[in-house]
């Protein structure tokens, strides 16, 4: 088993049992905004609490456990008086602030805020912005380590304890206090800003070594510290005393002061303006119609001096790429990829709807015969649930079941359908009701429900409860789409809406339990720890159950009329699948180190990433985690079918040939890019192999060759329905829906295809278009013309949405040969030898708009063994801009100005083209996914 580093204990402390798990990982939560669930009231005090027609306790069975710390020792939130009724959302980048899990620890482990990285101590908040990658682990894992460049507080602050006094959807208020004095400071995902408010002192910055001052205006300090840029910022009339690393200034009459990390020295300026404008609250707010999934992140601000009220926010490269927001030229380093910084308090993003259906359309490349044989095998087993006896396990096989009943329902076998059916409601049913073997518990201090047997701390830390209850969801989805009746609130929809109010809260005002207690809705994905009680902050393994718990919630609302829920399931895999695919996949090689020998990762940390899992160094299962459950929910990951052709050669690769114990996820995740490999496997083994725990050979064979006759999911085109899909092969597109409602509907496809579907029912037509199973052409290795990519990509698809992308200002310097803040896009595992005669060309559009005198200029690099040195780079002539609106094209044919070094062959390279200004004082655009946005390189 690989050891997943920087933990601060041994795995065996971390949750008893996690060593020997075979499926997922220590997880948990997923959660966010406001549609009805039922009452928000806490429970009743009462041992049993009726629910429907199922019900719960208020207290753990006998010889259980609730949240405890590393010793055993029973725990409760770690919280202010003003916070202390309020539900807290365990399983947050910052959750260590609440949930001391080792005793001799009372403030926090290290939370990754990025920019910024923070921890808690008795003198305040230790600050870091780690910019230089380390690989540990036998080069397993990447991380940028927590590094205190500074600590903030008071002078004299010796507080016992750190706490939580108040939170909002991605930031948290530490509270310390020591008799003598108090001090607060609000801290968040990409806030460049640290607003401290204290009392009883002045303020204190203690640098980690002297710093260097850069500047000194008073109440204004800028200080370099390790290579780092931060500004401090007292109230006005203040002034700061440098004393080698101690910096402090009087507060006077006020109570405030912030500090910033500054992306550059001549950032300063811009940085000031906002000083006093203290974030007090962050929200997110999303809607899902016509098939576009639009989500609006605002800050709240109070004014402490003057009157602005605007902020600085770093966005996340999943943010930034589906933004049409303007940005600054600013950007941070980060574990997830650059940071890009938007100069409001706001900024909107627009996806795509990523669809959900009950299952594969019905094709003719099922044998109904051999089908309904492998149903059978499953309905009419001594064991269906193969003696699952705890949340985790009961989930897994529910899963399993629930997948089939669509299937057997599309061939007509109704009674194998029915069977499962009743099969699924009797083991949930036993669930939903307290006091026999299994139950859930609901817990007042953490205002959590519990499900006993509990697994993988699920009880002791909080863990995973989104992993686990995502299968109960889905199934119980499943029951509603052919039995409305057993999912009534008045039956056993009550209880259903408990599991999703614990792990997927839409309301703020709940207070029974927490919104989103681990979606994370700025980090775009779920947290999994309960405690975050690492050094590596928080982390996510099998991403691919948090997407099963949205699914379900799709599912769900659609089948109980509950749009508005059904569209929060829409938002949160929406979300979190551009997260898995830049931060686990990284599906465009923008976001690892060129250091990280690995393309893809196990897990995801709050420092970085892991090629392994908690349980096993298998490649198989590093790779087949963010796999299972594969469902109708899966289809998402047919967005970057490149990066699933690299997901299988590396484990293939790691595992020294084709996978063996989890073939059949594998076969299905391949299916995904490539059916007819997918099926050349399956045909290989004809169904004599052992299905990975959560499948069944039935779902399998109904996946794979359902794929293969009608092709692979077609991402570029969605439905105004959540529970729509279209696949493609040959030219041909297959149009699937599935209609919960009581009354027909047309469901109207992104590329103007109509679809009529009766109630209840699903429906399928084919028609042309499309651009065959693989709408992403062939992979980087075998072209020589790429587009630019929004992202800082070249890639060969043809298929990437038109764009634009900001080249910064030359800030009024010359800058004619020498690359400044360039624009960048690279594509990378280049093979090619190179072309007699041929020479590098480029067709761009830039615009300047109407400022005068900017000056356009690009280099093209040619790594030619992608070891990180370049060995040859061309430069070319700038292109004068006009002042006037509109694009202009710019291409070689301005002259090479510089060559270095020579053309040789392309093994495993990388092609990297860079654009900046060379002239002027402001900013201009370049466009992005056209033909008129190429670059050819001369290599065949």
């Amino acid at each position: 088993m690989i050891e997943v580093l920087l933990v601060r204990t041994s795995l065996s402390r971390l949750a008893p049992g996690l060593a020997s798990r075979p499926a997922a990982a220590t997880l948990l939560a997923i959660a966010v905004a406001a549609v009805g669930l039922g009452p928000a009231a806490s429970p009743a005090a009462a041992a049993t609490i009726p629910a429907g027609a199922g019900s719960y306790t208020d207290s753990r069975p006998a010889g259980t456990s609730g949240p405890t710390t590393n010793t055993g020792a029973p725990v409760t939130p770690k919280l202010t008086t003003a916070a202390r009724d309020k539900p807290v959302p365990t399983n947050d980048w910052w959750s260590s602030l609440a949930y001391q899990r080792y005793g001799d620890n009372p403030y926090s482990t290290p939370m990754y805020g990025h920019p910024l990285t923070y921890q808690a101590k008795a003198s305040g908040l230790e600050v870091g912005y780690p910019t230089t990658p380390a690989i540990v682990g036998d080069g397993r894992q990447y991380e940028y380590v927590h590094k205190a460049d500074l600590t903030v507080g008071l002078s004299g602050l010796n507080s016992p304890d750190t706490k939580a006094d108040a939170w909002s959807d991605w930031t948290v208020t530490p509270y310390w206090a020591d008799g003598s004095r108090t001090f607060r400071a609000t801290i968040g995902h990409g806030m460049p800003f640290v607003y401290a408010k204290g009392s009883g002192g002045d303020a204190r910055i203690t640098t980690a070594s002297t710093p260097t001052v850069f500047s000194d205006d008073g109440n204004v300090l800028g200080i370099t510290v390790a290579g780092h840029h931060y500004a401090l910022f007292a109230p006005t009339g203040s002034d700061w005393n440098v004393s080698g690393t101690a910096i402090t200034a009087g507060l006077g009459s006020k109570d405030y002061f912030s500090l910033a990390v500054l992306p550059s020295t001549d950032a300063l300026a811009t940085y000031r303006k906002y000083a006093f404008s203290f974030v007090t609250g962050s929200q997110v707010a999303w809607q899902s119609t016509g098939g576009t999934v639009k989500a609006t992140y605002s800050l709240t601000t109070e004014a402490k001096e003057g009157t602005e009220r605007g902020t600085l926010q770093a966005l996340y490269r999943h943010q930034w790429l589906h933004t049409t927001d303007a940005l600054t030229p600013y950007t941070y380093v980060s574990p997830r990829g650059t940071m890009k910084v938007r100069e409001s308090a706001s900024f909107t993003t627009s996806q795509k709807n990523n669809g959900v259906v009950p299952a594969l359309p019905a094709s003719s490349g099922v044998d109904k015969a051999r089908l309904a044989g492998y149903l059978n095998e499953v309905a009419n087993a001594s064991d269906p649930f193969s003696g699952a006896a705890d949340t985790y396990w009961t989930g897994k096989a529910l899963g399993r079941l629930a997948q089939l009943v669509p299937v057997a329902d599309q061939i007509g076998e109704t009674a194998t359908r029915d069977k499962l059916l009743g099969l699924m409601k009797g083991r949930l049913q036993e669930w939903f009701t307290a006091g026999g073997a299994s139950e859930f518990s609901y817990d007042k201090d953490w205002k959590t429900l519990t499900g006993y047997p509990a697994s993988y701390g699920s009880d002791t830390e909080l863990n995973d409860h989104h992993f686990h209850y995502s299968y109960y969801v889905y199934a119980a989805a499943i029951i509603a789409q052919y039995d409305q009746a057993w999912a009534a609130d008045s039956a056993w929809g009550t209880m259903i809406k408990h599991l999703i109010r614990d792990t997927a809260n839409p309301s703020r005002t709940d207070s029974a339990y927490p919104f989103l207690r681990g979606f994370d809705v700025y980090a775009g994905h779920s947290w999994a720890s309960g405690h975050q009680g690492f050094a590596a902050g928080n982390n996510q393994e099998s991403s691919s159950e948090s997407i099963n718990l949205s699914a379900g919630l799709v599912l769900w609302g659609a089948a109980t009329g509950d749009n508005n829920l059904r569209d929060l399931g829409s938002f949160l895999l929406t979300t979190e699948s551009e997260a898995i695919t830049q931060y686990w996949f990284d599906a465009s090689q923008q976001v690892f180190p060129a250091s990280f020998g690995h393309d893809t990762v196990g897990m995801v940390w709050g420092s970085g990433g892991a090629y392994s899992t908690w349980w096993t160094a298998n490649p198989e299962e590093i790779h087949g985690i963010n796999v299972l459950p594969v469902t109708g929910g899966s289809l998402h990951l047919a967005r970057e079918k490149a990066a699933i052709k690299r997901n299988i050669a590396e484990m293939e690769r790691e595992n020294g040939g084709p996978a063996q114990e989890w073939r059949d996820l594998l076969w299905q995740f391949e299916s995904l890019s490539d059916p007819a490999a997918a099926k050349a496997k399956w045909d290989g083994v004809n169904g004599n192999y052992t299905p990975e725990q959560g499948e069944s050979k039935a779902h399998t064979y109904h996946w794979i060759n359902t794929l293969n006759t009608v092709g692979a999911p077609d991402m570029t085109v969605s439905g105004d329905l959540p529970t729509s899909a279209v696949f493609s092969k040959d030219g041909t597109r297959t149009y699937t829906a599935h209609n919960h409602g009581a009354t027909a509907r047309t469901v109207t496809f992104s590329d103007g295809k109509t679809l009529s579907v009766p109630a209840r029912s699903t429906a399928t037509s084919t028609g042309p278009g499309g651009s065959g199973p693989d709408p992403e052409e062939p992979g980087p290795s075998t072209g020589n013309t790429f587009r630019l990519k929004s992202g800082g990509v070249l890639t060969t698809a043809t298929t990437d949405p038109a764009g634009a992308d900001t080249v910064a200002s030359a800030d009024g310097v010359n800058r004619d040969g020498t690359p400044y803040r360039p624009t960048v896009y690279e594509v990378k595992k280049v093979n090619g030898k190179v072309a007699s005669g041929a020479a590098t060309a480029f067709r761009l559009r830039v615009d300047a708009g109407t400022k005068v005198g900017l000056a356009p200029q690009v280099r093209v690099s040619y790594d030619l063994t992608g070891d990180g040195t370049f060995d040859r780079a061309e430069t070319f002539r700038y292109f004068a801009t006009d002042p006037v609106n509109g694009w202009e094209e710019y291409t070689q044919a301005s002259g090479a100005q510089a060559t270095t070094g020579s053309l040789g062959e392309l093994k495993n390279g990388t092609v990297r083209l860079e654009i900046w200004n060379a002239l002027g004082n402001g900013t201009s655009q370049v466009q992005t996914g056209t033909d008129a946005a190429v670059l050819k390189i001369p290599y065949v």
